[in-house]
């Protein structure tokens, strides 16, 4: 479980940092037989800062219970 409470802070801290992304996609707008018309769209992906907040803590509970029964 502490490993697992590390990841997770790790991963919280980072989603703070980092608030999302940028993905490029192709989006076939015609295909007629040998003419196609294709788009290039940017799509963000991202998640609200404060969820990054909650896996962190989670990960914190995670280490500090780990800690109280390994001792």
């Amino acid at each position: 479980m502490k490993t697992l409470g590390i990841i997770l802070i790790i991963a919280g801290i980072a989603m703070v940092l980092i608030r999302g992304f940028n993905v490029q996609t192709d989006k076939t707008i015609i295909d007629a037989g040998p003419i196609e018309v294709s788009k290039k769209e940017n799509r963000w992906i991202g998640w609200p800062t404060y969820l990054g907040g909650i896996v962190a803590i989670a990960g914190i509970v995670l280490v500090v219970s780990g800690k109280r029964k390994g001792a």
